[in-house]
This record gives C-alpha cells, sequence and structure tokens, in this order.
C-alpha cells in the first residue's frame, strides 16, 4: 500500500463573510501528481497557500509525513515548511530578474546551509566546501531541465516559458519530497505546455518527487495526473482518475453550465426567442 505524504482533513477558510473552502478532505499518496482543478475562484490557490502556511485554516488541519515522522503542518510556522521538503512554484513568477539563472538556482540551497554567519563571512574552508556542493546540485537540476544555454543569463531577458522552467528549478533544488506547482502551463503555448508535461512525468519518475499541482489546461492534466480532485466556489465536486472527473455531471456543470443554460445559449446563438421570456398573450415581456 502506498504510504500517504500529506493528508488534508475538513479544511475550512472564511475571509470575512467569504467562505473560501468549505470542509475540504484529500490525501496525497507517496509518487503521484495529483491535481486541483475548478473555475476561477474555486478555491484552489487558497488550498495551496494553507498548505504552504501563508494562511492559517479556520478549521480542519494538515498533516505531512516529515524527516521524523507524520507531523501536523498546521502547527508548523512559514519559515520551516521548504525545510520539511515542501517547495512551491507560483502562478505569478517570483524569481530575482537581475540575478542569473544560476544564482537564482543557488537561492534555493538555503535550507541546506551548513555554515554560521561568521564561516560566511571568512569564507572558511567549511564555508567554501559548502558553497561547491550547492553549486554541484544546482549544476544538476540545470542539467536535468536542460537550462546549460540560459545559465549565466540574467532573468529579466529570457523568455516568459523559460522563466517558469527556472523557478521550478529552484524549487527542485530544495530537493523537496512534495513539490507545490501552481498553474505551471499559465502563460505557455502549446508546445511549452508538452515540454512542461514532459518535465512534470520526469520530476515524478526519476527524480521520484511527489507533485500537487494546480492547473487549467485539462491536456496537462490528463498527460500527468493519476488523480484529480475538482472543486468549485470552495467545496468538492469529484475526485478520481483524469477521465472519471471529467466526466462527472457535476464538474461539467461547474464548467459549461447546466443543460437548461447551455439550451437558452444556443438559443440566443442561433436567434431563437427564448421561452421564458414571452408572455402568456404571446407578446415579448
Amino acid at each position: 500500500m502506498t504510504e500517504i505524504l500529506l493528508s488534508a482533513k475538513n479544511l475550512s477558510v472564511r475571509f470575512g463573510g467569504v467562505l473560501a473552502v468549505n470542509n475540504v478532505s484529500f490525501d496525497v499518496k507517496q509518487g503521484e501528481v495529483f491535481t486541483l482543478i475548478g473555475p476561477n475562484g474555486a478555491g484552489k490557490t487558497t488550498v495551496f497557500n494553507l498548505i504552504s502556511r501563508i494562511y492559517t485554516p479556520t478549521m480542519g488541519e494538515i498533516s505531512y509525513l516529515g524527516p521524523k515522522g507524520m507531523l501536523k503542518l498546521t502547527e508548523q510556522p512559514p519559515q520551516n515548511v521548504a525545510s520539511l521538503g515542501i517547495a512551491r512554484t507560483f502562478q505569478n513568477i517570483e524569481l530575482f530578474e537581475h540575478a542569473s539563472v544560476l544564482h537564482n538556482l543557488l537561492i534555493g540551497r538555503h535550507t541546506h546551509r551548513e555554515t554560521s554567519l561568521w564561516q560566511d563571512l571568512f569564507f572558511t574552508r567549511k564555508a567554501r566546501e559548502t558553497e561547491l556542493k550547492a553549486r554541484e546540485k544546482a549544476e544538476e537540476v540545470i542539467e536535468f531541465l536542460n537550462l546549460q544555454h540560459y545559465r549565466d543569463s540574467f532573468v529579466a531577458g529570457l523568455p516568459y516559458g523559460v522563466r517558469k522552467v527556472v523557478e521550478m528549478a529552484r524549487a527542485l533544488c530544495t530537493e523537496p519530497r512534495l513539490l507545490l506547482l501552481d498553474e505551471p502551463s499559465s502563460g505557455l503555448n502549446v508546445e511549452e505546455t508538452d515540454d512542461m508535461a514532459f518535465w512534470i512525468q520526469d520530476i515524478k519518475h526519476e527524480l521520484g518527487i511527489t507533485v500537487l499541482m494546480v492547473e487549467h489546461d485539462m491536456s496537462l492534466v490528463s498527460k500527468v495526473s493519476d488523480r484529480v480532485l475538482a472543486m468549485n466556489q470552495g467545496e468538492m465536486l469529484a475526485m478520481g482518475t483524469p477521465r472519471e472527473v471529467q466526466t462527472d455531471p457535476g464538474v461539467i456543470e461547474a464548467y459549461l453550465g447546466s443543460i437548461d443554460d447551455v439550451s437558452s445559449l444556443r438559443r440566443k446563438v442561433s436567434g431563437q426567442p427564448d421561452h421564458e421570456s414571452v408572455s402568456v398573450e404571446g407578446g415579448q415581456a
């Protein structure tokens, strides 16, 4: 039986009078790609922010299999999340634009720091050894994601699609057990999205990293996901394989509307009158 890496139980979060997430529960198994889907405002990124400890849930808890066993992630301070083996990318790229690709990746090694301030200040032997290890790991990630051509380039001058890969590379430099990808295909063209699917599959199969993803592109979801959770208005709609979730009536209605809504839209497009707008006498209401 596959071990559970992360477990969310009865998560709810309220912002004033808005219930952004309502009683959401799911488990993420080790070695799988688990994807959250849903329309805008469904609460997907809010769930990510709960796991990242940017937000604290109003109700419910998140458990995580850390280096020393299962712990309550909701009791951990935000600054400890990365050291527990959880890394994240963002929908809006968060990189240091006026630093090189290599330097951005080295920043991702901060959780593995083994030296003190004084050792770094005087660049002692241990500091030099630590720096060498960090650069070796960064170079491994650069080679893994085929970023050699951009290694010394400033992020500000890179194409958007390459920046997406660089941000994922920085997350990989933390050596995570769980990688959170927030809309990795956002802003990418078809070819770049296919490349992203390739990287995600390699991260799972070659690096053995578990992936929790928020995504709108259903072609990408179908290619890489083992299981999918569909959400709408902060609540769970369906959970299962990509095919099972895509054919779920509740998911179809959330994306396209009800059958009545679709029929009404077809009448409007074809120029036919909407029967509900006709009065009893036969005139227009």
